[in-house]
């Protein structure tokens, strides 16, 4: 699980699904990626200080991560119908990693938030897949496979809309949802194979 969040959502939405995936099995390593803002910028936000200061200590990502992974979800805000800068900044390092096929066949999904209804929900969440094709990954959204999604409303991954406050039960429920799938078919792929 490797996630930025500038005010405290998505790690909500991160930690809520490395609880599902923990309940459905799996070891789980839950990072965040390096914060690029400036201080000041982080300081004019009181809620994103409060959060830079709650997570201070938290394990910040490598590409071991990735490696060690045989499942990868990514978490991120909407930045302009795309991913934050942080965690796209964390991505270009995976190049070296790309090149070997080291991405390749893991099983992958995406979460994040948007600040309006419209602002860029699934063309961030896209935005991720389009990672995970150049890497040769196997992505595996929720789809509608569950009551819970066709509520949520979106096939592509676990999604909050930050202006409602924080993530609700429903929206928690689904990232729950999503990571246990995402294990689940990541399970059934380490069973085939080693057939």
């Amino acid at each position: 699980m490797i996630y930025y969040s500038a005010t405290g959502n998505v790690h909500t939405l991160a930690t809520t699904l490395a609880e599902g995936a923990r309940k459905a099995g799996a070891d789980v390593r839950l990072r965040k990626v390096a914060e690029l803002a400036p201080p000041q910028a982080i300081a004019s936000n009181q809620q994103w200080a409060q959060h830079a200061e709650s997570t201070r200590e938290m394990a910040e990502a490598s590409i071991d991560d990735l490696l060690w992974a045989d499942a990868v979800l990514l978490g991120t805000p909407t930045r302009y119908g795309t991913m934050a800068s942080q965690l796209k900044q964390f991505i270009d390092t995976t190049g070296p990693a790309w090149q070997q096929g080291l991405l390749a066949d893991k099983v992958y999904g995406a979460f994040g938030s948007a600040a309006t209804a419209h602002g860029g929900h699934e063309s961030t969440l896209l935005s991720l897949h389009t990672i995970f094709y150049h890497w040769g990954g196997i992505i595996v959204p929720p789809g509608y496979t569950d009551l819970v999604q066709f509520q949520v409303g979106t096939p592509y991954g676990t999604t909050h809309l930050d202006g409602k406050g924080e993530p609700g039960e429903l929206t928690l429920e689904s990232g729950r949802y999503q990571a246990q799938r995402v294990v689940e078919t990541a399970a059934a792929l380490r069973a085939g194979r080693s057939r």
